[in-house]
């Protein structure tokens, strides 16, 4: 982003901001990130992460400074500092190797992907083959596949995909999602899975977690009317770049996404008077407080927060951080 001269503060256009409830951290990222700073105060530094702990460069940025250090494999992290795992889950492999070598390790899986590991688990100990349905190279996809054999699973990624899809042999079917999908996008593959294979039986309860389904929620609500819709996350977020395209989708006249208020084009919001901000689950506040502050130092700034719902959703810590 270029700086540009400030106008002064009498002749800046007034723009209505409408705030999104909920928005940001949800309690499974919350966790993962209260797990990593309590082992870094019990053990001290390092705490080797396996991947990010959560999808966003600030929160990854703060606790490296803490003293956490990220790998991407668990072969670079030395036998006598404890490692975690991080929020979107592992394939089964990866606690295996890590009890092999009798590393210490907390598991910041969010308990929400950890009940579809334990859906896919199950639906293949009664002999159905799964269809998984999200995004591959996801870690979150790239764990829950690895809780089964390869032939076990296959995965959708679209309409196109859910069609073409061919039944190996006369194997029953089941299906699990991806948490942090579009709703919208996922029950159209859904559909199209169930055109094929009516016998297909529903989740008992629904993957999509309730922090991506009470965003998107939110965000249509901010969407329709509004002149840009800001969602604040990385770019690697599957659950925010989702809310663009919600958005988008919903009736928002442009949609972006960006890391924090340095990311902001101003030539976005030229002739805008009525936006919308939101934030991915693993965003913090600060960030969306940072674009509000950017916004007011070029417009007359009115905020209003939407009535959405309140999240009261918790999940404990592992007993080794609280014992």
């Amino acid at each position: 982003m270029t700086a540009e001269p400030l106008p002064p503060a009498a002749s800046r256009p007034a723009l209505s901001v409408r705030m999104a409830t909920p928005r940001g951290f949800c309690a499974g990222v919350d966790r993962a990130i209260q797990i990593v700073e309590r082992a870094i105060e019990r053990f001290g530094a390092p705490v080797y992460v396996r991947h990010e702990i959560v999808h966003n460069k600030h929160v990854v940025d703060r606790l490296r400074g803490l003293g956490a250090v990220f790998v991407k494999e668990l072969d670079e992290c030395p036998d006598d500092r404890p490692v975690v795992f991080s929020a979107h889950g592992v394939p089964k492999s990866v606690p295996a190797a890590a009890k092999a070598r009798n590393l210490f390790y907390l598991d910041a899986t969010c308990p929400l992907v950890s009940k579809v590991h334990v859906e896919a688990e199950r639906h293949h100990a009664a002999g159905r083959h799964i269809l998984l349905i999200g995004h591959a190279g996801h870690p979150e996809v790239v764990g829950t596949m690895g809780q089964l054999p390869s032939d076990a699973v296959t995965l959708i990624e679209t309409v196109e995909d859910a069609r073409a899809f061919q039944r190996p042999g006369d194997a029953p079917l089941a299906y699990a999602t991806q948490t942090t999908l579009s709703l919208d996008d996922t029950s159209e593959i859904i559909a199209a899975l169930k055109a094929r294979f009516p016998e297909l039986p529903d989740p008992h309860k629904e993957d999509i977690c309730y922090a991506t389904t009470n965003r998107q929620e939110a965000v249509k609500r901010l969407a329709d009317g509004a002149d840009l819709v800001l969602v604040v996350g990385s770019k690697n977020s599957s659950n925010s770049a989702r809310l663009v395209e919600v958005a988008l989708k919903a009736g928002a006249r442009d949609a972006r996404l960006i890391d924090d208020a340095s990311q902001i084009e101003w030539d976005w919001l030229e002739g805008a008077s009525r936006i919308g901000l939101t934030a991915g689950a693993s965003a913090p506040e600060s960030l969306v407080q940072g674009v509000v502050d950017a916004l007011s130092a070029h417009f007359d700034v009115s905020v209003e927060e939407d009535d959405g719902l309140r999240e009261t959703v918790t999940f404990k810590l592992p007993r080794a951080l609280t014992a």
